[in-house]
């Protein structure tokens, strides 16, 4: 082994993987797996969390190319066997905190991890979007993807765009909610100081919707009626599979405002993130113009 074939890589738990040489067989959370992707890195699998169920949820997978990608499962059906049977030489899970591993119970995330090594990001509210992403883009860099300079440029001419369509629009700016339908009753309404992604369209100056103050730290549960006097006009509305339908919970009553389809569990890589920021713009555009 020579010290320039040798893989290492320190996650943001503090521990140390290491291989003897760049690992290739990538098995990923779900988020992770769609993330690295965009960066330049395809994992041979991925797996989901107990939100999720048999098949992959494509609210979460980006651009992942699934017919190539096997899914092994999510929640209680995964064990370790079945984790290892994509053949991985390294696992990358993402965690909200604490170090824990998301989507993996404790009692199948330890002897994993006695098996191939697992390195786990941190996606929690304590860091900012660009942290998360700049983590991403290390552990893809490590397992050897190129840098890729126009992904980057898009993002920044996504910026630039938001940016402009809000000052045109800052006199009047259009009020933004992102939640999460429940049902025909209920919303989840995101907090959006909670939410890195939605951090970053409040530094870009959009006017994002701050539910009172109450029970629930990411979300405020809230009726119809509550959700709908908050008066919003573009709605960021959550797309993964365990989230009711908008038109569910708007009905026939519901406020007529532009829609953002939002996975609340983003994708960190700059293509990703430049086209959501593409739709937030178009729709602050179509609000103004009705």
């Amino acid at each position: 082994m020579t010290e320039q074939s040798e893989w290492r890589f320190s996650d943001d738990r503090g521990q140390q993987s290491a291989a003897p040489r760049p690992p290739g067989r990538v098995l990923a959370y779900v988020q992770a797996g769609a993330t690295l992707w965009d960066l330049g890195i395809r994992p041979v699998g991925i797996f989901g969390s107990d939100h999720d169920g048999p098949d992959p949820d494509t609210a979460k997978t980006g651009t992942l190319p699934l017919a190539d990608v096997e899914y092994v499962g999510a929640g209680g059906a995964l064990d370790v066997e079945r984790l290892l049977s994509a053949e991985p030489d390294l696992v990358v899970a993402v965690s909200y905190g604490g170090g824990h591993v998301y989507g993996l119970a404790p009692e199948t995330a330890k002897p994993l991890e006695e098996r191939v090594p697992v390195v786990v990001l941190d996606v929690s509210q304590a860091r900012t979007f660009g942290e998360i992403g700049d983590r991403f883009a290390e552990l893809a860099r490590s397992l050897g993807a190129a840098p890729r300079p126009d992904a980057d440029q898009d993002l920044d001419a996504a910026r630039e765009r938001l940016r402009a369509v809000v000052a045109a629009t800052s006199a009047d700016a259009p009020r933004v909610l992102a939640l999460s339908p429940a049902g025909p009753d209920q919303a989840h309404v995101a907090r959006p100081r909670m939410w890195p992604e939605l951090r970053v369209l409040a530094e870009l100056g959009v006017r994002l919707v701050e539910p009172a103050e109450g029970p629930g730290a990411n979300w405020s549960t809230r009726s119809r009626a509550d959700t709908f006097a908050l008066r919003p006009e573009v709605i960021l509305t959550d797309i993964r599979a365990h989230a009711a339908p908008l038109e569910e919970l708007r009905g026939s009553e519901g406020t007529p405002a532009p829609v953002v389809p939002w996975n609340p569990e983003p994708l960190y890589g700059p293509r990703d993130h430049a086209r959501f920021l593409g739709l937030v713009a178009d729709a602050l555009e179509a609000a103004r113009a009705s």
